[in-house]
């Protein structure tokens, strides 16, 4: 079985291996949405920090680009671009810059996205944290991702590739993203760890039921809950990542350092055949 304990042992005895001036270990979480990543995340960050270690956790959602610069693509390239998390959506360039400032002496600003608002935060709401740090957390839904074949992006997955996406437009560029921006992030991760999902019939579902949460906190808190998506409004939001995931799912396995299944209910454990 794989435990938390075991996960952040592993990490830690890695990160101890391998310390030299101005290097930190990257690890890299790879989880579909509703995987649980981001709690895995905070979990290993205390772990981690209770063996002596300094931490910097990021998310790729923290690097969206701005809404006005989103807007400026969904009007030259393709309406789709609208929707931020699919490659092609984040400032790369940003986070290349916060990743190489991590491993240096002084304090570091990582940045924050409202996503109520839809935009990124002000800079002077930034947290800072002091560097060097001994271990980045960097989880996101494509961490790690390849980009796929030309084959592979010609028939549309899904009715909203179909339906909005009919000659491929959107998919290539995001795929074109993927395989020329994104890798030299991507090329910063020391240890990857995939949380594999079933599949990806279950992501829906596991993303429902965060909506479902987040209706019944805002009811409670007297919020106005009718502004969150409605089912049907969910299921068209999940189809923008179901090529990705679907790619993921089938080619991650095999390269991932660290494997971690999650069955429907979201128990986990450890692929001793992928974890090297």
């Amino acid at each position: 079985m794989c435990t938390l304990e075991g996960l952040a042992q592993r990490i830690a005895d890695r990160a101890q291996a391998t310390q030299v001036p101005d290097e930190c270990l990257t690890v890299g979480l790879c989880g579909s949405q509703g995987s649980g990543k981001t709690t895995l995340t905070a979990n290993l960050k205390v772990l981690l920090e209770e063996r002596g270690l300094s931490v910097a956790a990021l998310s790729l959602d923290d690097f969206y680009l701005p809404r006005n610069v989103r807007e400026d693509l969904a009007r030259t390239v393709h309406p789709l671009l609208t929707t931020r998390d699919v490659p092609g959506t984040h400032d790369i360039a940003l986070a290349l810059q916060v990743f190489a400032d991590l491993p240096q002496d002084g304090r570091v600003s990582l940045p924050a996205f409202d996503k109520a608002l839809d935009d990124r935060r002000p800079q002077s709401e930034w947290v800072q944290t002091p560097a060097p740090v001994h271990v980045i957390l960097f989880e996101g839904w494509c961490v790690g991702a390849m980009p796929q074949s030309e084959e592979a992006l010609s028939r549309p997955i899904n009715a909203l590739e179909r339906d909005e996406d009919l000659h491929g437009t959107w998919r290539r560029y995001v795929n074109r993203a993927l395989a020329q921006a994104y890798q030299p992030l991507f090329r910063q991760i020391d240890l990857l760890i995939l949380l594999a999902a079933p599949g990806f019939d279950v992501v829906y579902r596991w993303r429902l039921e965060q909506e479902n949460e987040l209706r019944r906190s805002v009811a409670a808190q007297g919020g106005d809950a009718s502004r969150l998506m409605s089912d049907a409004e969910l299921e068209r939001f999940v189809s923008h990542y179901e090529r990705l995931t679907r790619h993921i799912l089938s080619e991650m396995p095999a390269r991932a350092d660290i494997v971690v299944r999650l069955d429907a209910q979201r128990r986990k454990s450890m692929d001793p055949l992928a974890s090297n």
